[in-house]
C-alpha cells in the first residue's frame, strides 16, 4: 500500500523542476546574445575619423584638377635640321644666362650664312651703282634742258628782233616767220624734254625704291638667318635649372624639335583643367583654393584658355606664395574654383568620398557605441566643407573614413582596445 507523498516533498520537487527550466532559459538567452554579439561586425574606433555636423558658411566651388609648374619655363627647340655634336650640361644643372648647353652641327648653316653675307655686299654695291647711274642720267637730262632753255631764250630774242626790224621796214616777213618757227619749235622741244625728265625721275625713282625694298627684304632674311645661326649655338636664355636636355650625341634633330628646357624652380604656379560646364564662370581674377599634399593654399585665376579641348577648359593660377618651399614641379592637386558664398548652412567636412551633389550612404555614430548606415543627401561643396541637405542633424557625428570594406552593413559595433 502506497504512502501519500507529503506536501513538502511535492513542493521541493516542483521548485527543482522550475529551477531546471529557468536555468535552461537563462542559458539559451546567453547563447543567443553571445551568438548575436559574436556575429555582429565591429570596427576599431581608433581608425575612424569623425566629424560633428555643424552650421556655418560655405564658399561654393567647382572642382578642377591642377598641376604645379614653374612660373618661368622656356622650351628650346632646334632652329635647324642638324645633329648633336656635343652636350655641355646635364639635366639638373644650374645655368647662368648665356651658358652653352649643347653644340649642333653648323657647317652647312655657317656656309650658307657666309654666302648670304657676300650676296648682301653685292646687292649693296648694285644699289649704290643704280643710285649713281640714276643721278648721272637725270643730271645729263637736266643739263641738256638747261642748254636748250638758253637756246630758246636766244631764239626768242632773234624772233623779237626780226619783228622789230620788220616793223621799221628793215626786215622781211619771211625772216620773221623763220624766227617765229624756230622759237616755237625750240619751245615745244623744251616742253617735251621737261616731260621726259619728269617721267624719268618717276621711273628711276620707282626702280630705286624697288631695289631698296628688295635689299631691305634680303637684309631682314639675312638677320633672321643670323639669328637662326646664333640660336643653333644652343645657350641658356636666362638663369635657371636645366630640366631637360637631349643628350643623344650624334642624334639627328629636326627644325622645331624639343632639345632642352630651362626652368626657374624657385617660383611656381598651377595649371588647371575644369569641365567646360563652368567655362562662363571661370574668369581671370577669380579666387581659388588649392589642396596639394594635404595642405591648402590660396590664389587667383591668372588666365583662361578660351578654347575647350576634350570637354575641358584650361586655366592658370597664381599662388599667394609662389615661392613655397614645399612645392615641386609636377605635383598634382585639387583646385576649388570659388563660385559664390552661402551663409549658415548645415555642413560636413570635405572628404574624398564626395564626387558631387547627390545621394550618399554614411555611417553615423549612435549613443551605444554603434554605427548605423544612413542615407543622406549632400549639396555643393567648397572651402573644405560639403553642404548637408537631408539625413543628418546638427551635432551628429558622421564617419569620414573609408568604410567600403564593410559593404552595406546596417550597423557596426565600435571596438575600444
Amino acid at each position: 500500500m502506497d504512502r501519500e507523498i507529503s506536501r513538502e516533498v511535492r513542493q521541493r520537487e516542483r521548485r527543482r523542476r522550475w529551477l531546471k527550466w529557468a536555468t535552461a532559459a537563462v542559458a539559451l538567452v546567453v547563447v543567443i546574445v553571445g551568438t548575436v554579439g559574436f556575429s555582429q561586425k565591429s570596427v576599431d574606433g581608433k581608425h575612424l575619423e569623425f566629424y560633428a555636423i555643424d552650421r556655418g558658411p560655405i564658399e561654393i566651388s567647382a572642382l578642377a584638377n591642377g598641376t604645379v609648374v614653374p612660373i618661368f619655363e622656356q622650351v628650346i627647340n632646334s632652329p635647324i635640321n642638324s645633329r648633336i655634336l656635343e652636350v655641355y650640361c646635364q639635366q639638373g644643372s644650374l645655368l647662368e644666362e648665356g651658358t652653352p648647353i649643347l653644340k649642333l652641327d653648323l657647317q652647312s648653316t655657317e656656309s650658307e650664312y657666309r654666302k648670304l653675307l657676300d650676296e648682301e655686299k653685292m646687292r649693296g654695291y648694285q644699289l649704290e651703282q643704280l643710285r649713281a647711274n640714276n643721278e648721272t642720267a637725270l643730271g645729263d637730262m637736266a643739263m641738256k634742258m638747261e642748254v636748250d632753255r638758253m637756246n630758246l631764250q636766244r631764239l626768242e630774242v632773234e624772233y623779237r628782233n626780226e619783228r622789230y626790224l620788220d616793223s621799221i621796214g628793215s626786215g622781211t616777213t619771211d625772216k620773221v616767220r623763220q624766227a617765229e618757227f624756230a622759237y616755237k619749235t625750240g619751245l615745244l622741244e623744251l616742253e617735251q624734254q621737261q616731260k621726259q625728265y619728269e617721267n624719268a625721275v618717276k621711273s628711276k625713282g620707282a626702280d630705286l625704291k624697288i631695289k631698296e625694298l628688295e635689299y631691305d627684304i634680303f637684309r631682314r632674311n639675312l638677320a633672321l638667318m643670323k639669328r637662326t645661326f646664333e640660336d643653333a649655338q644652343v645657350k641658356a636664355p636666362a638663369k635657371g635649372i636645366l630640366t631637360f636636355v637631349n643628350s643623344q650625341i650624334g642624334g639627328q634633330v629636326t627644325a622645331g624639335s624639343h632639345i632642352a628646357t630651362i626652368s626657374d624652380l624657385s617660383s611656381f604656379m598651377v595649371q588647371g583643367e575644369i569641365t567646360d560646364i563652368y567655362a562662363n564662370r571661370v574668369k581671370p581674377g577669380g579666387r581659388v583654393k588649392i589642396e596639394i599634399n594635404g595642405s591648402a593654399r590660396e590664389g587667383y585665376i591668372n588666365s583662361v584658355n578660351p578654347l575647350s579641348k576634350d570637354g575641358a577648359v584650361a586655366f592658370t593660377v597664381m599662388l599667394e606664395n609662389p615661392r613655397d618651399e614645399d612645392l615641386r614641379s609636377g605635383l598634382k592637386g585639387t583646385i576649388h574654383v570659388i563660385l559664390h558664398k552661402v551663409e549658415d548652412v548645415l555642413r560636413i567636412k570635405y572628404s574624398p568620398f564626395y564626387v558631387g551633389k547627390g545621394e550618399y550612404q554614411l555611417y553615423v555614430k549612435t549613443k551605444k557605441d554603434r554605427l548605423e548606415l544612413r542615407d543622406v543627401k549632400l549639396g555643393n561643396s567648397g572651402s573644405g566643407y560639403i553642404e548637408v541637405l537631408e539625413g543628418l542633424a546638427e551635432g551628429e557625428e558622421a564617419v569620414l573614413s573609408d568604410m567600403a570594406r564593410f559593404g552595406k552593413s546596417g550597423t557596426l559595433k565600435i571596438k575600444h582596445l
